[in-house]
């Protein structure tokens, strides 16, 4: 169980990191979103590859960053009935959703997606718009998204059944860790600041 606590960590520690980096493709769609209004408020034009990009962006987001939500335990719950039961009892119930219904449903996912990414990247579709983009690495995020979810669903299980064993704490408390969003001022704040001394000195 200890080398599985490991490699559960090891996951917690790439989805982490995934899901810091993934917090800049929101600060890019808004950048873009904005870029495009403007140019087409003031240039009376538009581009149906920015309008795309905006749609790839927050497909990357809500995708990729599931298994992040997973770690941070901020998915939506419904405990009107479990929450009446024991901790232990809750624990098990989670085990078992994560065996029997997460893995599964992630697995049938990337079965039928993936013959679409291939096929995609084979004959390289485009989108139907005038001056779209290209389509599969819209798709290649489905697989990519339901891979990091089942791998942070993997993490989870060992933390549960290292829980049941008393190895390590309950993996359902959040972290006193703070929000994305004041992950992502931080860094903003941080990099604002490296600029300016930067800019001081020359």
């Amino acid at each position: 169980m200890s080398s599985l606590l490991k490699l559960s960590g090891l996951i917690d520690r790439l989805t982490a990191w995934i899901g810091r980096w993934v917090q800049w493709l929101v600060l890019a769609a808004v950048l873009i979103s904005a870029g495009n209004a403007i140019v087409r408020k003031v240039f009376s034009t538009s581009s149906n590859a920015l309008l795309e990009i905006q749609w790839y962006l927050f497909a990357a987001v809500f995708l990729l960053a599931a298994g992040y939500t997973m770690l941070r335990q901020e998915h939506v719950r419904i405990d009107v009935i479990l929450g009446k039961f024991s901790r232990r009892t809750q624990v098990k119930v989670e085990i078992f959703g994560i065996v029997c219904f997460l893995f599964p449903f992630c697995w049938e996912v990337i079965n039928l997606v993936w013959p679409l990414v291939v096929q995609a990247w084979r004959t390289g579709e485009m989108s139907s718009n005038a001056g779209g983009l290209i389509r599969w690495p819209a798709y290649a995020l489905v697989p990519a998204g339901f891979v990091l979810l089942a791998l942070q669903g993997l993490s989870e299980l060992i933390k549960r059944l290292g829980w049941l064993q008393g190895l390590c704490p309950d993996p359902a408390d959040k972290q006193d860790a703070k929000s994305a969003e004041e992950e992502l001022a931080e860094v903003i704040r941080a990099r604002a600041e490296a600029e300016a001394a930067a800019g001081s000195k020359a």
